[in-house]
């Protein structure tokens, strides 16, 4: 068996190009978690009252769920742990890169993890929740009725945390395929990771592209297929170290990687799937105008499935493990709560890595089953004549 790296360079050079754009699209309702202190009123928070300082709540529940929204969201910056007392924050910053009046490049450290007030060309920037808002040299950022920020956001193209966590993966891919792939030139046995690597390359094509989408037409796409799977697995592993990414876990990426099955479903379908879609064969006219808008939200329907499961899985399994660790400082007796707190996280820890496999092998599977749907041939002759019957 020979792999060709070339389908791989492809679309992990897309996956990447795509994922700077995705950075900046995470969900406004990120900025719920602004306090205010009235409702149906406008107000102002100065540099004074960061609001990103969700740690100088008193509450230790709220401390909880402030660091649990803080590690599912993206960040200009990797933090490995942060001392409280000293207000000090261990870990480095990443470049920022903002178009606003013109390209202006810089680091996060300028935001010093969300506390100080940036200022780049004379433009003042405050970093609010991950998202990055123009203001004035006191830090003030007004906010609507709702508790959201209303001040004006440049275009943000950053390397984020999740940005550089995808670039790794994608190095480590690009590295271990075209390992791979020379191997076989010394001979139909490959060497060293190479012979981990052939057995779930082998499972891949046996149990999910030639099932799926046929023994003729299957080749075509592993390519896409081993990437997204292991680009997926990888990036699901990777979430789980103490390193506090959460890549899969945001929806931005799962639609990106959604759109990309959904693109190439789309046009990879032969003139048989749009006529089942549009002018579906073997039922009367009056069912066919009434399926045609059916089978069009279908073709709709079945990316959404993809992006929310992963998404969903994902961002389910970690709040849950670090919920059960938070039992630790959120309980009264540590004697306790301490070894049923650890005795479930790492049980449920153990799920995650099933999970993690889990979600990569369902994602490729249902891309694999939508693309062999839109490229297989029909037997309309078989369908009509049991209508007929």
């Amino acid at each position: 068996m020979v792999i060709s790296n070339k389908p791989l360079k492809f679309i992990l050079a897309a996956l990447v190009a795509c994922s700077p754009v995705m950075s900046f699209a995470n969900s406004e309702n990120d900025s719920t978690h602004v306090q205010t202190e009235a409702a149906h009123e406008e107000k102002v928070i100065s540099h004074n009252a960061p609001v990103e300082g969700e740690h100088e709540a008193l509450d230790p529940k709220a401390k909880v769920d402030a660091f649990i929204d803080h590690h599912l969201q993206d960040s200009h910056d990797f933090v490995f742990f942060s001392d409280e007392k000293e207000n000090k924050h261990y870990g480095f910053p990443l470049p920022v890169i903002l178009i606003d009046g013109g390209l202006k490049i810089f680091s996060s450290s300028k935001f010093h993890y969300g506390e100080e007030v940036a200022e780049v060309d004379g433009t003042f920037y405050k970093l609010v929740h991950g998202k990055i808002y123009k203001t004035d040299a006191t830090g003030a950022i007004k906010l609507n009725e709702h508790g959201h920020p209303e001040n004006e956001k440049p275009l943000d193209f950053s390397i984020t945390k999740n940005v550089v966590s995808m670039l790794f993966v994608s190095v480590l891919l690009f590295i271990m395929f075209t390992g791979l792939a020379k191997s076989y030139k010394k001979g139909p046995i490959p060497t060293g990771f190479g012979r981990v690597l052939e057995p779930l390359i082998i499972f891949i094509r046996d149990e999910i592209a030639v099932p799926n989408i046929g023994e003729k037409k299957y080749r075509k796409y592993m390519g896409y297929l081993l990437t997204v799977f292991f680009f997926v697995w990888l990036l699901n592993l990777l979430g789980m170290t103490p390193l506090g990414i959460n890549v899969t876990g945001n929806i931005a990426i799962t639609v990106c990687l959604a759109a990309f099955t959904f693109i190439i479903t789309q046009f990879s379908a032969n003139k048989e799937y749009w006529g089942h879609i549009f002018w579906m064969p073997g039922v009367p006219v009056p069912m066919k105008i009434i399926l045609a808008p059916i089978e069009i939200l279908g073709t709709l329907t079945k990316p959404f499935a993809l992006l929310i499961r992963l998404y969903a899985n994902i961002t389910a399994g970690h709040v849950v493990i670090m919920s059960l660790i938070a039992m630790i400082f959120v309980g009264k007796n540590l004697a306790a709560d301490l070894p049923i707190s650890l005795g479930l996280t790492l049980f449920i820890s153990v799920i995650e890595v099933l999970v993690a496999f889990l979600q990569a092998f369902i994602f490729t599977m249902l891309s694999s089953l939508f693309i062999g749907m839109a490229v297989q041939e029909h037997d309309h002759h078989h369908a009509d004549e049991n209508v007929i019957i």
